[in-house]
């Protein structure tokens, strides 16, 4: 009986481990650049 729970464990590792390699290597995971302008006054005498 518990090798059949470590055998279950060892199986849901992998494929926990093989999705979040999955999710990085095909995901798009960079953020979308947007660029933004401000105007600074600069209070100088």
């Amino acid at each position: 009986m518990m090798g059949r729970v470590f055998k279950l464990l060892l199986v849901l590792l992998v494929a926990a481990f093989v999705g979040l390699a999955g999710f990085a290597y095909l995901g798009n995971l960079s953020p979308e650049q947007v660029r933004i302008e401000a105007p600074v006054i600069l209070d100088a005498q």
